[in-house]
């Protein structure tokens, strides 16, 4: 229930991580939870949150264990918050991160809380094994077996092959395809050539590097596990190195590399969103607001060459509600789960024949390149799934702050065929 008819701002006022680890490197023994803890507990440190009891903290993981069903209250319990605070679990795929951003300030906005924390968290490395599911219903049946004979005769049921576990996989449902042999349907389709992407994906890790050397990110992180930045940064890649890389996903005449596709990572994100009172009464600047965002979905079942591109839908509807054009921003920050997405992304915008496949009626335009992902994005940082979102608010904050004045456009395609954009302003 509202308690307020009145939307008020929605303030980023603060942000941390950890560095983003590959997969089985670095984290491969720590859990959700774990990674989850560490980074809030660095927030909350960097921004004296230490006893306070704050309107909600929400976030999630998009690989989950059973165990992990109440995941955020764990870590607020878990940290030197006030254990009042309330939490709750959300998941949207990759654009989890910016899910839980935009529930939170909605909460904001409309003055249900003043004050709560967004985040994400995703290990790859600690991923639930799956039983057969021969072996779970006969286990299940044993459980309810009521005498000891009944029990022995359920186990006795079970055969060699019952025992393989299941092999984890992030292939879509209904499709059987991964992310990636999607996104390579996309890049044919669009006409987005290895080159193209290669260079894109260059461009992501010098772009990164240098922001670290920069020292761009030395208060955003919170050093885990002897990690003191995100460890897939290639500072020494080349145009040379990327070509000779093997296809990942069409191994006969595919595009898609793991130099230009990100890989399997594992870490954890959070913002820290407030109401304009709560951020000025705790002497906490504002950095940039929220203003929009819009969260679409896509049919890529029959149309495969869909899956990662949403965020057409997602764009559009936001500027148009938002009155603006994709030319009135000033930073640009596009999750570069493969660099054909992002590619494929901006050639739909830029042509009119295209958008009207989508059922548009013009063009959005093109994007000025000096202004995309000017601190390098996921193909250099990586992609720890449900973190990816604060990790990129947190960008965008900070370059809207550093300038003092300003516009962002963000955007996030997901699984599922799902997207969602938001708009910060500074």
């Amino acid at each position: 229930m509202l308690i307020s008819q009145s939307s008020r701002k929605v303030a980023v006022v603060g942000f941390n991580r950890i560095p983003f680890a590959r997969h089985n490197t670095s984290y491969a023994n720590a859990s959700n939870q774990d990674m989850m803890l560490a980074a809030m507990s660095g927030l909350i440190e960097r921004y004296k949150l230490q006893g306070q009891r704050l309107g909600e903290v929400a976030g999630g993981a998009v690989i989950k264990h059973s165990r992990e069903f109440n995941l955020m209250r764990e870590c607020v319990l878990g940290s030197s918050l006030d254990p009042t605070t309330p939490a709750c679990d959300i998941q949207q795929a990759c654009d989890t991160g910016i899910e839980a951003a935009v529930y939170i300030g909605n909460k904001i906005a409309t003055g249900q809380i003043e004050v709560g924390i967004a985040g994400g968290v995703d290990s790859v490395s600690e991923v639930p094994i799956v039983l057969s599911e021969s072996l779970r219903k006969i286990l299940l049946e044993a459980r309810r077996a009521k005498t000891f004979s009944e029990k022995l005769g359920k186990f006795l049921k079970i055969r060699f092959k019952d025992l393989t576990p299941v092999a984890p996989g992030i292939d879509e449902p209904r499709s059987g395809l991964s992310m990636g042999g999607h996104t390579e349907i996309t890049a044919q389709y669009y006409g987005i050539s290895r080159e193209e992407q290669d260079a894109f994906a260059l461009s992501s890790h010098q772009k990164m590097s240098k922001a670290y050397d920069d020292g761009f990110f030395d208060d955003m992180l919170t050093p885990y596990l002897g990690l003191t930045r995100d460890n897939n940064v290639r500072k020494d890649t080349s145009m040379e190195k990327l070509a000779k890389l093997k296809p990942a996903f069409n191994k006969l005449n595919g595009t898609l590399t793991a130099g230009n596709s990100t890989p399997f990572t594992d870490g954890a994100s959070c913002v820290l969103l407030a109401s304009e009172d709560w951020a000025r009464t705790h002497g906490l600047t504002i950095l940039a607001y929220i203003t929009f965002a819009e969260v679409a979905a896509i049919e890529y079942v029959k149309d495969r060459h869909n899956l990662l591109l949403a965020p057409v839908y997602a764009s559009t509807r936001m500027l148009e509600k938002a009155g603006l054009t994709l030319q009135d921003f000033d930073f640009y920050e596009i999750h570069e789960a493969f660099a054909a997405q992002v590619l494929a992304t901006l050639k739909i915008w830029e042509s009119a024949e295209l958008m009207k496949t989508f059922g548009f009626d013009k063009s959005l335009g093109s994007v000025d390149r000096n202004k995309l992902n000017v601190k390098g994005s996921s193909l250099a940082a990586a992609h720890p799934f449900a973190a990816t979102g604060g990790r990129i608010i947190a960008t965008m904050a900070k370059l809207l702050n550093q300038k003092g004045s300003g516009r962002g456009f963000i955007s996030v395609c997901a699984a599922g065929g799902q997207g969602i954009t938001m708009i910060m302003e500074r």
